[in-house]
């Protein structure tokens, strides 16, 4: 055994031998090393094809395909080399860095020896063959050693490569280079004549770092009191206009570039109220016509691309009082001043007096007017305007928040786990109900009692039981109060008990219920009125069908019992109730015989009058017989 392990020791140290990093020190084995990345240039082809076996020729590494860190710097050490030859040859050849060269790239396309070279080190960086950070360092040196007009071409090259530049796995170990390049870009550029170039760095870097990154964040709400602006102290000879209307009006610029001297000082604070009365004062006084506004009004494709600052000669105030542009300018600076100064969660320490809160409000009211008067479209430009405001609240709160994250990790489903299925909301909470309980029971539709209805007597029991005295049951809790519940018994009746669906008009839903559920004291109230209604209604019926003269004769004497004897006691004792009333109430139940009476009358109606009046004659010689 132990033999073994000394014989795989030696293979091991000579294999270790047999792949010794080749160093590159001196200038035959880096001219070596230059020569075969400037024949892979010239490949046909993607990196993907050729890239690592280049390496592997150059550098010779102890890994197959992982360099280590004392090769990473050989290597990126030649490609900084190289990188200068082709600046520097296409610099002498007059060339533009980017199309220096012309590599044929397929057969279709042509392509620079620059962008061709940053292509293989990309694939490099991307596949963790070389160091993540290799990239980024020759994109920097390519930015330093190039013009202005030649790093628009190089960060156009960064633009089509942000994808893949912001990978995890490149993002952590170039970060920081790629923003000292574009923060050196920045500076090089005049923010007068390059104000495009200038936006297009700022909208990469903020689609290039994390929306909680916090180095372009500003957290401590530092002022750009570097950016100042200059004006004549001194009125000038020849010039005829108000001078200290001109210095009034350029001194806000001393408030707009550091708001917080402000409300630290109160002398400073009332100085910028008063010049900013006369400055409003002025705009009102002269305010802008529609030929104004179209007359100095910009093209859209020269507006996309136009950005000044202001001159302050005195001998153009009077002309730019007239341009809207220059008007809305002042009068915006003044609302982000405004929205500063009541920004939310500051301290009473920090935020104005309450003074001082009624002299914004007013000015800003003020200003708001103004805009709106502003040619062309006022309205809508405060609008939008107050629309970017108002989201602008949000970021300081975050700020203030100390900038959390805005990314959330994803949620990992254990082994075993069940996901939970979403709730559906169908609109009220029955329906709802109704729904889940019939995805919990699939067979819920093939049940036969689903389509079983309950009778009238067994649905309005819980009613007719609320509405016993006896029960000692509050009215705030009676089943009446349930609307679903009044309206289902209501089809239910129309359906089952016509008689006592039509009871619903005289006394609500209390009327509906069969008297047999009612207790006996109750019964009355909802049974006398109708009853003697429809007895009356079935008089005038009889009366309007003109009977036959035969016929007559008995119904007479049915109307003359109504008006006396019997009918005329029962009218009296004040319990008016008909014939068929009577002897159901006396007899303590309604027989057979009298609801066969009562829907034969009800069948018949106006078809019969003859039949309608032998039909009362019978109630009412019943009602004489019981009475005797």
């Amino acid at each position: 055994m132990a033999e073994s392990t000394s014989g795989l020791r030696i293979l091991l140290h000579q294999h270790q031998q047999d792949r010794v990093p080749t160093p590159i020190s001196c200038h035959a084995e880096r001219d070596r090393v230059l020569e075969i990345f400037r024949s892979a240039i010239l490949k046909s082809g993607p990196p993907a094809d050729f890239a690592l076996e280049t390496v592997q020729e150059a550098i010779k590494p102890q890994r197959q395909t992982v360099l280590v860190q004392d090769e990473n710097q050989s290597l990126e050490n030649a490609l900084r080399t190289l990188l200068q030859e082709f600046v520097s040859s296409a610099v002498q050849s007059g060339e533009e860095i980017m199309q220096f060269g012309q590599s044929i790239d397929d057969e279709e396309s042509t392509q620079g020896q620059i962008p061709r070279l940053l292509d293989i080190v990309l694939y490099l960086c991307e596949k963790g063959h070389v160091e993540g950070g290799m990239i980024f360092q020759l994109l920097e040196d390519l930015t330093e050693m190039s013009t202005m007009r030649d790093c628009k071409e190089v960060f156009g090259y960064i633009e089509s490569k942000q994808d893949i530049l912001g990978k995890q796995e490149l993002f952590g170990r170039g970060k920081l280079v790629m923003l000292r390049t574009c923060n050196q870009l920045l500076r090089r550029l005049s923010k007068a004549n390059d104000v495009v170039f200038c936006g297009r760095i700022l909208m990469f870097l903020a689609h290039f770092f994390p929306l909680s990154e916090r180095s372009a964040v500003n957290i401590k709400g530092v002022f750009n009191t570097s950016n100042e602006t200059k004006y004549e102290k001194d009125a000038p000879k020849g010039v005829s206009i108000d001078f200290n209307f001109y210095k009034t009006f350029w001194s806000l610029q001393e408030h707009f570039c550091n708001p917080a001297s402000s409300t630290v000082a109160p002398i400073k604070w009332h100085k910028f109220s008063a010049n900013l009365t006369v400055v409003l004062d002025t705009f009102d006084a002269q305010p802008l016509t529609d030929d104004d506004g179209n007359a100095n009004n910009l093209d859209e494709e020269d507006a996309a691309a136009f950005s000044i600052k202001y001159l302050t000669s005195s001998k153009l105030m009077g002309l730019e009082l007239k341009d809207p542009s220059f008007r809305r300018h002042v009068l915006v600076q003044c609302l982000i001043l405004f929205d500063y100064l009541k920004a939310p969660g500051k301290n009473d320490k920090d935020g104005p007096s309450e003074s001082m809160k009624e002299e914004i409000r007013s000015c800003e009211e003020r200003v708001k007017k103004l805009l709106e008067l502003i040619p062309p479209k006022g309205k809508g430009f405060l609008r939008n305007i107050e629309r970017i405001l108002e989201r602008e609240k949000n970021w300081v709160w975050w700020k203030r928040d100390g900038c959390p994250p805005f990314e959330k990790p994803p949620t990992e489903i254990k082994p075993g786990q069940v996901k939970k299925r979403r709730r559906i909301l169908m609109g009220n909470k029955e329906l709802h109900q109704l729904w889940m309980w019939a995805d919990k029971n699939p067979n819920a539709l093939d049940d036969p009692n689903r389509i079983k209805t309950p009778s009238i007597m067994e649905y309005w029991k819980p009613l007719a039981e609320d509405m016993d005295p006896k029960a000692g049951i509050e009215a705030e809790y009676h089943h009446k109060n349930n609307r679903v519940y009044c309206w289902k018994g209501l089809r239910f009746s129309a359906r089952q008990d016509l008689e006592g669906f039509s009871r619903f008009n005289d006394f609500g839903i209390e009327g509906v219920i069969p008297p047999d559920l009612l207790p006996l004291e109750m019964r009355s109230k909802y049974q006398s009125k109708p009853a003697e209604r429809s007895k009356r209604a079935k008089k005038e019926e009889a009366k309007d069908t003109t009977p036959p003269q035969e016929d007559s004769q008995f119904t007479n004497p049915a109307a003359e019992m109504d008006d006396g004897g019997i009918g005329g006691e029962l009218e009296d004792s004040g319990v008016p109730m008909d014939a068929d009333a009577v002897g159901a109430s006396q007899s303590g139940a309604q027989t057979p015989e009298d609801n066969s009476k009562r829907s034969l009358a009800a069948e018949l109606g106006q078809e019969a009058g003859q039949s309608e009046a032998e039909v009362e004659m019978d109630g009412d010689g019943e009602t004489d017989t019981e009475a005797e």
